[in-house]
């Protein structure tokens, strides 16, 4: 039987093209590109990258910065140079065909390129699944017609494709491989710097990374912190800012509750949640990392009315929370809309604090969810990757497939 080396030796995989989206696209490029360097070391790269994969070897084409935009306004006010970049990158990929082009995340973006990637026979993949089994389901159909293979982060994802006979491997999630199974709560609380009463009891507010999130949900939670501390008189509250902007935003709130105990930190929200016995977050993937964090969580979400009221009809499922939705059923609390509100929230922190069995119940069940995204993502990608091109090519890959 041929040895796993001599058929990699044959497998050709010299080119490969990848655009991502944003910093976590930059990340998941990077370990992909690792992985398949690994068997493929005189591989080249090429498409749209971050500092990451250019580290790796990567040639962007394009700044990543330029792609990297979100919300409904920014795409808009950029739509003509979006346009130009993938009609460039389209006509570059197609003048010079890689063995297999990879999207990852970025949807909107990348979907549409793939399929005219593949319309000229180029083999195609996407990382990162979009939110199709959540809203707007009719894109499963556009996926279908663009990509070869889907590789997903969760396995509920995974289903969603297996019932509509779209091919699709379940590959798990990076931050599921990079944060232990267990972290020491008090190491955190001194990487903080945090120098309270042994008897203290941290609670982490985590209310978003945008302005808006700050401005919808920061003053509700800052509300829900004086309910706690009237009742509980050990908690102290962290707040991690994402950036310098948001510091300030956080800063000039914070002003309005000045008899509050709350630290303020530029960035290190992973150091913050791990410190800390209760997390308030808004919900978005940073509900992964709490999660994986092992920390009791209340999530919380509120848009415009008129925002809601579309977003409503369109929505699938019946949790919004990630830990929720990866359990099936309601781990955690999650507050939306209306339901937002300092009393709500306090009476859902105060219960995690005040019932430690729950807390640790919890700590149970966010154990199992972790195994079960714990699956080396890098390198059950960069297989997957190599048994498509492989089959694309008529060769076997050796390594055994990555399956849902």
């Amino acid at each position: 039987m041929t040895d796993q080396h001599s058929v990699a030796a044959t497998l050709e995989l010299t080119r490969v093209g990848i655009v991502v989206g944003e910093a976590s696209g930059d990340t998941l490029g990077a370990g992909l590109m690792r992985s398949l360097k690994a068997q493929f070391p005189d591989c080249e790269f090429e498409g749209v990258g971050g500092p990451k994969m250019i580290a790796e070897g990567f040639n962007s084409l394009y700044k990543l910065d330029r792609l990297a935009v979100m919300g409904l306004i920014d795409p808009l006010k950029r739509l003509p140079e979006l346009l130009r970049m993938r009609k460039g990158l389209r006509e570059h990929f197609i003048a010079n065909p890689p063995d297999i082009f990879i999207g990852i995340d970025a949807p909107d973006f990348n979907l549409t390129l793939e399929q005219r990637l593949r319309e000229a026979g180029i083999t195609t993949a996407h990382y990162v699944s979009p939110s199709v089994w959540a809203w707007r389901q009719k894109r499963v159909f556009k996926v279908a017609k663009a990509v070869d293979l889907m590789l997903t982060l969760f396995p509920f994802e995974a289903r969603f494709y297996q019932e509509h006979n779209i091919p699709v491997n379940f590959i798990g999630h990076t931050l599921a491989d990079q944060i232990p199974l267990h972290t020491d709560r008090l190491d955190a609380q001194q990487t903080l710097g945090l120098t309270h009463s042994a008897g203290t009891t941290y609670v982490a507010l985590l209310p978003g990374s945008r302005a808006g999130e700050i401005e919808t949900l920061g003053r509700e939670f800052l509300l829900a912190a004086e309910l706690c501390i009237a009742q509980r008189k050990d908690l102290h509250f962290l707040v991690p800012a994402a950036n310098s902007k948001r510091f300030a935003q956080l800063e000039a709130l914070l002003k309005d509750f000045p008899d509050l105990p709350v630290s303020l930190f530029l960035q290190q929200s992973h150091a913050v949640m791990a410190a800390a016995n209760v997390v308030v977050m808004a919900s978005g993937t940073t509900t992964l990392e709490a999660m994986l964090l092992k920390r009791p969580m209340v999530i919380a979400y509120r848009m415009s009315k008129w925002a809601f009221a579309i977003v409503r009809r369109m929505v699938k499922v019946k949790f919004f929370g990630l830990p929720n939705l990866l359990a099936d059923r309601l781990l955690v609390p999650e507050l939306l809309q209306d339901e937002v509100n300092a009393e709500s929230l306090a009476r859902e922190v105060l219960h995690f604090i005040n019932d430690p069995a729950a807390a640790d119940q919890l700590t149970s069940e966010f154990e199992k969810i972790h195994l079960s995204l714990r699956r080396n993502a890098d390198a059950s990608a960069a297989a997957a990757i190599c048994q498509l091109v492989a089959k694309k090519q008529g060769r076997r890959w050796p390594l055994e497939e990555v399956t849902a």
